[in-house]
């Protein structure tokens, strides 16, 4: 099949889809109208459909024996933003928008089941489509997880619209992607005493603050990037009050796990270094968010391989940068292997802002670039 020939005959009916999800965001696991609005497009094409988590939606479609089983995710919820597009069909929903384009990930992956189930009797092997909610809340990846969603799975993709590409081309990158976050809670206990005598005390602001100062230093051994933000401080009741309480709070965000679990333990003696010299007492948390992306290679050629055959090389680019910001498809590659794409959107306007919309053209390239990617990699 050419599937992106397919799928320009098919971009009416994408855009239909793609307008009434836009009409209707809801946000992180209260994706209902979502949910059902997929779940009925899938069994029209003959998939399976589980439900998950409320809202969460699995669709398999069997082909014939001896294949791969391949996935493909898209992320379901939107955001509180108030739409500013003008575009003719604005959300609907009051203080809620598609504004980082989870509507043309749906809507690419609903493409994506339209022209494998039209080639079903040319596939070997299985497709599962995972529909995920809550991403830009707490994340539905893990949960979904949990609950079986990627059982048998061989091989995971996914991708995001992104304005720093044009339309018509999609990004790829090996290895390290996307960062791992985790947050960083820091409450330092010291002794109050007069701003004069700072001897009598131990000073909790003091403290933090060298703390903060050693921590937002770090780097880890191997030399990528990474990124620790302190975006909380507190302490303190009067200007001649030696404080003896402090707290603070921060993110982390390191690429591939080595940096991830190095970080973690040089927080941990920063804090017990700076703890010791300033005599306080201090609790430290450092939670796990977000795994992060590291893309598999073999998975990776795939996609970039299929991509090109379709779009012609020059429209396939190699991102040269890790993104600092996080995504939680990590953890699903983490459960086999896998790779996560950006897709040029044709539109200007940053991620999360009220005049973001992207083209729904997006979309029925995505639709090819994943049906070919997947069939390529059932074969």
């Amino acid at each position: 099949m050419d599937y992106l020939a397919r799928a320009e005959q098919l971009e009416d009916r994408l855009r239909g889809i793609r307008q009434d999800l836009h009409r209707h965001p809801e946000i992180g696991n209260h994706e209902f109208y979502t949910s059902s609005l997929i779940e009925r497009t899938l069994k029209e094409l003959g998939f399976e459909v589980t439900h998950m988590l409320d809202t969460a939606l699995v669709g398999r479609m069997k082909f014939a024996e001896g294949g791969k089983t391949v996935a493909l995710r898209a992320d379901m919820d939107a955001l509180p933003v108030t739409e500013a597009t003008g575009c003719g069909f604005e959300s609907e929903n009051p203080g809620m928008m598609h504004a980082c384009g989870h509507d043309i990930h749906m809507t690419a992956a609903l493409g994506t089941a339209m022209l494998l189930s039209e080639n079903r009797e040319n596939l070997k092997g299985e497709v599962v489509l995972l529909f995920e909610p809550d991403e830009e809340g707490s994340g539905g990846a893990k949960r979904m997880i949990e609950k079986g969603a990627m059982k048998g799975v061989d091989a995971v993709f996914g991708g995001h619209v992104t304005p720093d590409l044009p339309l018509g081309t999609v990004g790829v990158m090996y290895g390290k992607f996307y960062a791992a976050s985790d947050v960083i809670t820091v409450h330092v206990h010291g002794k109050s005493c007069h701003g004069a005598t700072p001897e009598k005390g131990h000073d909790a602001l003091l403290a933090a603050s060298g703390m903060v100062t050693g921590l937002t230093s770090l780097r880890p051994s191997s030399g990528d990037r990474a990124v620790l933000t302190i975006g909380q401080f507190e302490s303190g009741t009067a200007c001649n009050v030696i404080a003896d309480e402090a707290f603070f709070k921060g993110i982390v965000r390191t690429l591939g796990n080595t940096d991830r679990l190095e970080m973690r333990q040089m927080i941990r003696d920063v804090v017990d270094t700076v703890s010791k010299k300033y005599g306080v007492k201090t609790d430290l948390e450092i939670g796990y968010s977000y795994a992060g992306v590291v893309n598999t290679e073999n998975e990776t050629r795939v996609l970039e391989s299929s991509a090109q055959s379709l779009l012609g090389k020059e429209k396939v680019v190699r991102i040269s940068e890790p993104s600092m910001t996080t995504e939680d498809f990590g953890y699903f590659i983490d459960e086999c292997c896998g790779t996560f794409c950006n897709i040029g959107a044709g539109c200007t306007q940053p991620l999360h802002s009220p005049t973001f919309i992207p083209d729904v053209r997006a979309a029925v390239i995505a639709s090819a670039v994943y049906a070919k990617t997947i069939d390529n990699y059932l074969k």
